[in-house]
């Protein structure tokens, strides 16, 4: 066995124009394919991180997203008073009405895009301990005054600390910038919760966002709340929710880049075969020598098999290799059901890592089979022939 391995690493060794494109065919393709794995990775990771287990969200029942959802006064009020809410180190309970919005502001490019609004409430903060101000100061209650996540801040124009942005027929004061780490709070425009409603004219809340003082004790809340004939709502654990806010545009990534690795694979695939092919053409002499001394028909096999594994292997490596410098790049993109901008990084995982390697090992495979076959059944008199 370790002789036929090193054979076929000497004879890659030996043809290294061929090998290096055929490996560099494969690892275009297992950089597609790692790329988009990293790509709906980074979205789902971005949009389950921005929830928080102890949390829990309420919204008008079938709503899909925050901006869809209409809560009144009274259902919120009821919502509020649960006594599974949690308090905090002051006795204030952990409970944050909040509105959600879509603006249009303009990008540093030029283009203009939906942006989430959310008023928040005096408990929204700490509800999100992980969202602290990094530039300015944070927004006073009941003034005309936002604060701008750090992905806005690095996208959009007229949205640095003192400048004045305009929506909803008014100038709103930039008094800070915010990081909310990797989560799509980054990607917002946070101002008061009651302030915002009379700019934009609304009645009614978005959502309620409530700690719970004990998180097991969430089914019992969902089942009361959901069952009580004065509210019309659903209620969420937090991460749920906003993963289910990534499931339609994480899908479309997925089909989309599938579709289109397949299609790449196709020609690495032949590229590998027409390789592999050569290579039995060109050593038909060795072949035989192979068989005189005694190596079998599968042996003869699992060495050219072996062989196009090994090219499927370092093109996987390569490509993957490129791929994971990709961790360190953010985009951007119109999240299908919210219809406002999100900013996330890819991200690289050994989920990832496992996907792509196998893949590039599939297509060696593939490539390597017919040439493979093709070796192990020449006829021995035949092959010393050739030599």
């Amino acid at each position: 066995m370790e002789l036929l391995l090193f054979y076929s690493l000497r004879n890659l060794a030996a043809r290294r124009g061929t090998t290096l494109l055929t490996a560099g065919g494969m690892a275009l393709v297992v950089f597609v394919f790692a790329a988009v794995l990293m790509l709906a990775e980074g979205l789902e990771r971005t949009l389950v991180d921005t929830g928080s287990p102890d949390n829990a969200i309420a919204l008008r029942r079938s709503s899909e997203t925050e901006v869809q959802s209409a809560l009144d006064r009274e259902q919120v009020a009821i919502v509020e008073g649960q006594p599974e809410a949690a308090f905090g180190m002051t006795g204030e309970r952990l409970v944050a009405r909040e509105l959600v919005v879509l603006v249009v502001l303009p990008k540093q490019s030029g283009a203009r895009t939906n942006v989430v609004v959310r008023g928040i409430g005096p408990a929204s903060l700490a509800l999100r301990p992980g969202v602290r101000v990094t530039a300015g100061r944070l927004h006073r209650p009941g003034t005309d005054e936002v604060v701008v996540g750090e992905a806005i801040a690095r996208q959009y124009e007229g949205v640095a600390v003192g400048e004045r942005m305009r929506f909803a027929g008014r100038d709103w004061t930039v008094t800070g910038i915010f990081d909310a780490g990797n989560t799509g709070f980054a990607s917002e425009v946070w101002g008061d919760v009651d302030t915002l409603m009379q700019a934009f004219r609304r009645p009614v809340y978005s959502a309620v966002l409530m700690r719970l003082e004990d998180p097991a004790a969430f089914p019992q809340l969902k089942r009361r709340l959901e069952a009580d004939p004065r509210l019309t709502l659903d209620l969420w654990r937090e991460p749920a929710y906003y993963r289910s806010q990534s499931e339609m545009l994480a899908t479309f990534l997925r089909v989309l880049g599938l579709s289109l690795t397949v299609i790449f694979s196709l020609g690495a695939t032949v590229g590998a075969t027409v390789t592999m092919y050569a290579a039995v053409a060109g050593r038909t002499g060795e072949i035989g020598t192979l068989r005189a001394l005694g190596f079998g028909r599968a042996a003869v096999l699992l060495a050219f098999l072996s062989e196009s594994l090994m090219l499927g292997l370092a093109g996987g490596a390569a490509g993957l290799g490129a791929a994971a410098l990709l961790q360190w790049v953010r985009v951007s993109t119109t999240n299908f059901q919210t219809f406002s901008e999100l900013a996330f990084r890819f991200v690289f995982t050994p989920g990832v890592a496992g996907q792509a390697l196998a893949f590039a090992l599939v297509m060696g495979l593939l490539g390597g089979l017919l040439p493979a076959l093709r070796a192990a059944r020449m006829p021995l008199v035949e092959a010393l022939r050739g030599g």
